[in-house]
């Protein structure tokens, strides 16, 4: 997620570790290009992200956020917006709920002033004042 503008790539996954995490940086590197410069990931110190094993492609810079501070993750702002498809249902089977969930990332993913308003925290390199 790129909180200036909104745009997003998604990856929707049933699991994850630190090779679905590698896999998802390198499609994030193939999905911005290689005409992008160094692009910095934003990270918390969850154990798939901290990995020695993560292979992180050529261009990609991890940024690890302090212990202990989801509040400084911008992303993390968002899945309240996402969980609003699941919250107080129920799935017959974990397809149902990828599909309710896919469906509503969707529809964010559509909705880039929403996500910059979600994201945009006013001390974002390039904020430009408050988000």
């Amino acid at each position: 997620m790129e909180p200036e503008t909104g745009e997003s790539l998604s990856l929707l996954v049933d699991g994850i570790d630190t090779g679905v995490m590698s896999w998802a940086l390198r499609e994030f590197r193939g999905w911005l290009g290689e005409e992008e410069g160094e692009v910095w990931v934003v990270l918390d110190r969850v154990g798939w992200h901290v990995s020695p094993r993560v292979e992180v492609p050529e261009g990609i810079r991890l940024v690890f956020l302090p212990p202990y501070s989801p509040e400084l993750q911008p992303v993390e702002r968002v899945w309240p917006l996402v969980n609003e498809a699941v919250a107080n249902r129920y799935f017959a089977d974990l397809e149902a709920l990828m599909e309710a969930v896919e469906g509503r990332w969707l529809a964010l993913q559509g909705d880039r002033e929403l996500l910059r308003r979600h994201t945009l925290f006013h001390w974002w390199p390039g904020a430009k004042g408050s988000a």
